[in-house]
């Protein structure tokens, strides 16, 4: 992508991020606490494709160091092809930790935007940006 706006208009596309949480709060007002974090990745799967998204759960993705495939990871959700969703589940809220993995794989993947939702007691959620042109 030679222009830089089309590409900063694909990460923070207002419409897409406002449908992606109002699933997450769908699925939270629906199932409420407790649940084991599959049964909200699952849920949130159905809740995205029914909002027209196409959607993979533990999709495999490629981590890359200095351009080459060095490994592979699981993502919880991947969306659109674009988009990695990381799903916590249990007491409490979004850890440091939880931030920092969504941010590296952000960094080391192709891919630029990423949620960490968790469904705690309190749902929370973070939305993380990495721009991969500045690597």
């Amino acid at each position: 992508m030679a222009d830089g706006t089309k590409k900063i208009n694909m990460l923070y596309q207002e419409e897409k991020t406002k449908i992606i949480i109002g699933c997450f709060y769908d699925v939270y007002n629906s199932l409420g606490f407790g649940f084991l974090e599959k049964v909200y990745e699952n849920s949130l799967l159905i809740e995205l494709k029914a909002n027209g998204f196409n959607c993979f759960a533990q999709a495999p993705v490629n981590v890359f160091y200095k351009n080459e495939i060095v490994g592979s990871y699981f993502a919880d959700l991947l969306i659109d092809n674009e988009i990695i969703i990381e799903v916590k589940a249990g007491s409490g809220e979004i850890l440091t930790a939880h931030e920092k993995q969504l941010s590296n794989y952000l960094k080391a993947t192709e891919f630029e935007l990423g949620f960490v939702f968790h469904f705690g007691e309190k749902p929370t959620f973070k939305r993380i940006i990495f721009n991969n042109e500045y690597k």
